[in-house]
């Protein structure tokens, strides 16, 4: 059944790509460079973005297939994401009806159901920009994947597929350093546990470390060039690094949920004592092997967010940023957790204190009412923000219309340096499959500079470009490059329009040669 599971949402994500009318964010483009380079054996990683193999294991095989990599990086990306909802729901359902015999079906199916569509509630907000986890799957981001890697091998551990759990966890850790300690962790269990696994282990250890530290040697010559461009982001905290990376990660969930995930823990600690007593010999009410599990699972999960709390909180004492979506994983843990929690009430409030099976039910509803003003608020972000994509995508498309009409990349490149606003820098970058590190991304320095260029200035209703400090040997034929690209209700297509003045670079450079 789950093969078409898989099946239907990779359909529904090819679906919602065609239809959402989004583009990848800004280092998708950068990751769809780096595999047209690799594909090329060109790779390049001397520029933003930073450096994290797993992208490279999906745009580098998508390249083969020219400009449609685009669209399969985003099917992928989509699928991906949205898969995060079915393992979360697997798990909060496992754990809730952990007897398997049905009676406490209703309670899993609603745990299930918080725990899956609980993460799309999760919102960032970080210099005052508002950005929801629903933003950062239609952007392709790999973040999400991430998480969806993290709750698989959460699933696959119940289901005691080591190998797949250790395989979700490298791919996790290609994608996050945040990920290395809880697989250094499993791993070691896995060492001790299972001796048949230990030259798997090693196997996983070299090809991450030779991902993460051995392709940039080899490209670049700087095998820490990931944490290198990482420094001096203008996300890193200024404030005290500990109580900020503290309250961005407290406030990417609402507080219910927050409540919920401590409450499961808390209940689950409880609910340990009686095993204790039972096995010093006391009076303690039984549980049954599964039951046992699960707590440990739930304690598991506990301890997870708090290891990688801690280690995004040692990384922004170094100095790298630690943006809210680094640690969407343990937010989305604690989503899980919350629903554990949410199957729980619904099932021993009647069964704990006697009482007829709607006293459960009002009181996670009651919780879930609670859930509405703050989803409603975030909602309408959503809503502000999708549009804002929308126009973003209508304005990538008229990029790459005008670089088609000056006559491709070959065109733009032979004149000079590529130069536009940083917004556009790695669409640029894709467009004319150049590193983000060799385009120009602050106009007004690089007009100051010496060397040639191609200024890409966005227009309301398009781009133009002007060719300045260009070569004498390429003066006439960069000419051509003074041009305006428009789209109006009569060229609702895009009309390119050569020498017709576009906006004038300024302010004027004195004492410099004629521009082209």
């Amino acid at each position: 059944m789950w093969w078409f599971v898989a099946l239907a949402v990779i359909v529904v994500s090819a679906i919602i790509v065609r239809i959402s009318g989004t583009r990848p964010g800004y280092d998708p483009f950068g990751w769809l460079t780096w595999g047209y380079q690799a594909l090329h054996l060109d790779l390049d990683l001397g520029g933003a973005p930073s450096w994290k193999p797993l992208p490279l294991l999906f745009t580098a095989p998508y390249s083969l297939f020219g400009h449609y990599a685009l669209w399969l990086w985003m099917v992928t990306a989509e699928a991906a994401a949205f898969a995060g909802s079915i393992f979360a729901g697997r798990i909060a359902y496992r754990v809730v009806d952990s007897a398997r015999d049905g009676r406490y079906r209703n309670a899993a199916i609603a745990a299930a159901l918080f725990a899956g569509l609980g993460m799309y509630g999760i919102q960032d907000n970080i210099s005052g920009t508002l950005d929801s986890y629903l933003h950062y799957v239609l952007s392709a981001q790999s973040d999400p994947m991430i998480v969806t890697l993290v709750l698989a091998a959460i699933d696959l551990h119940m289901s005691r597929h080591r190998r797949w759990v250790v395989a979700m966890l490298m791919l996790a850790g290609l994608g996050r350093p945040e990920a290395w300690p809880v697989l250094g962790l499993y791993g070691l269990w896995c060492w001790v546990k299972r001796p048949d696994m230990r030259w798997y282990l090693v196997a996983c250890a070299v090809l991450l470390a030779f991902l993460w530290f051995g392709v940039p040697t080899i490209t670049n010559g700087r095998p820490f060039v990931a944490g290198d461009l990482a420094q001096g982001s203008p996300r890193e905290l200024h404030e005290n690094k500990i109580l900020g990376t503290i309250d961005r990660f407290k406030t990417l969930n609402l507080w219910p949920v927050w409540v919920l995930a401590l409450a499961a823990v808390a209940w689950t600690g409880y609910r340990l004592r009686p095993t204790r007593a039972a096995r010093a010999g006391g009076a303690g009410g039984a549980q049954s092997p599964q039951e046992r599990e699960n707590q440990r699972l739930v304690l598991g999960l506990a301890a997870g967010i708090v290891i990688w709390l801690v280690v995004e909180i040692v990384f922004a004492l170094h100095g790298w940023p630690a943006v809210p979506r680094y640690i969407f994983p343990p937010a989305v843990a604690a989503i899980v957790l919350g629903g554990i929690a949410f199957g729980w009430l619904l099932r021993e409030i009647p069964n704990r204190l006697h009482v007829p099976t709607w006293a459960g039910i009002a009181v996670a509803m009651a919780l879930v009412l609670a859930l509405v003003p703050g989803l409603r608020s975030r909602a309408g972000h959503e809503h502000k923000d999708f549009r804002h994509e929308r126009v973003r995508t209508q304005d990538i498309n008229h990029l790459a219309g005008m670089l088609n009409a000056l006559g491709g990349r070959e065109a733009v490149l032979r004149c000079g340096r590529p130069v536009t606003k940083v917004e556009f820098v790695s669409v640029l970058g894709w467009l004319t499959h150049q590193n983000d590190g060799k385009l120009g991304h602050l106009p007004q320095f690089e007009l100051h500079q010496d060397y040639p260029i191609v200024l890409f200035t966005q227009l309301r209703n398009g781009w133009a470009t002007w060719p300045w400090h260009t070569a004498r040997s390429e003066l006439v034929s960069c000419q051509r490059l003074k041009a305006i690209y428009v789209f109006t209700p009569g060229h609702p297509g895009g009309v390119l329009a050569r020498n017709a003045v576009p906006p004038k670079p300024t302010p004027p450079i004195p004492d410099t040669p004629t521009p082209g």
